[in-house]
């Protein structure tokens, strides 16, 4: 059996000890570095990316072949990436979901939260580190699909294409991210990669569907009105400059709202989804 130690008249007080190795506060310039460290780390990272890149580049390239300058005419530069953009927004939205669920699910997070106590500052390293990761992937997919649309098509009868047409590639790049981001808050919220998955996937592709339904019935046919002119594939659409034709089944053809519209529905969404996730990281035991 050992003795309690007492202390003696000549012990140094513990409170005193200084450390000879560099202690620096840390900020969150360290929180970036660390998430970075991790999403560069996995392989989820490669491959969503890798996935989003060959199809926005493949299929965008093969629509470019397949057309002529005359198609041009009323069609924007950038217009082919929206299609590739359309199925590889699914592989952004998963990596955004797998940037924090994974890190539940291996049981990471309290390491994390033990190496860094401000929950607040490792959520925010990890939006920031994510969406400027997805915006220059994506922003660069969709430039590179515009830049060999404009070399190899930009010929007589191709029309006149002002410099607005990137901006909106770049408008468009950023609708993409922010779903993106919202993918990451719905993972936060969740914590499962599935669950987390199979939301985006309801969000992105159930109002479509639903919308055509409900306009049939008169009673809920406004509802459906809504969701047929504020969802994804139609935001996309219009901010790429693509023509959208949408029709309501019930009284015919139906005005689509703006680009400015589409944004701010996304930014609404996307706020309250992340101001959520910031509630439920600082309250919620991991």
């Amino acid at each position: 059996m050992t003795a309690p130690t007492t202390a003696t008249t000549g012990d140094r007080d513990p409170a005193g000890y200084t450390s000879p190795l560099p202690t620096p506060r840390p900020h969150l310039g360290h929180a970036l570095a660390s998430e970075w460290t991790k999403l560069t780390s996995v392989r989820s990272t490669m491959w969503t990316l890798g996935v989003l890149v060959l199809l926005v580049v493949g299929i965008g390239g093969t629509v470019i072949v397949q057309t002529r300058s005359l198609d041009y005419e009323q069609m924007p530069f950038i217009a082919p990436a929206l299609f590739g953009l359309l199925v590889g927004q699914l592989a952004l939205m998963v990596l955004g979901v797998l940037t924090i669920t994974s890190e539940y699910g291996t049981g990471l997070v309290r390491t994390t939260f033990t190496a860094a106590p401000d929950r607040y500052r490792v959520l925010t390293a990890k939006y920031l580190v994510f969406g400027i990761t997805a915006f220059l992937t994506t922003a660069g997919s969709v430039c590179l699909v515009g830049l060999a649309a404009s070399i190899l098509r930009d010929g007589p009868g191709a029309g006149h294409h002002p410099p607005s047409e990137w901006a909106s590639g770049l408008v468009g790049s950023l609708y993409v991210t922010l779903l993106g981001v919202l993918a990451l808050a719905v993972g936060a919220l969740v914590r499962h990669s599935a669950g987390g998955i199979a939301v985006m996937l309801g969000v992105v592709t159930l109002p479509p569907v639903i919308g055509g339904v409900l306009s049939i019935w008169e009673a809920v046919a406004p509802v459906g009105r809504i969701l047929l002119q504020y969802n994804a594939p139609v935001a996309m659409m219009e901010l790429f400059g693509m023509p959208t034709n949408a029709s309501d089944p019930a009284s015919g053809e139906m005005v689509i709202p703006g680009s400015l519209s589409h944004m701010t529905v996304i930014l609404l969404l996307t706020g309250a989804a992340v101001a959520g996730s910031y509630v439920v990281v600082g309250r919620r035991d991991v």
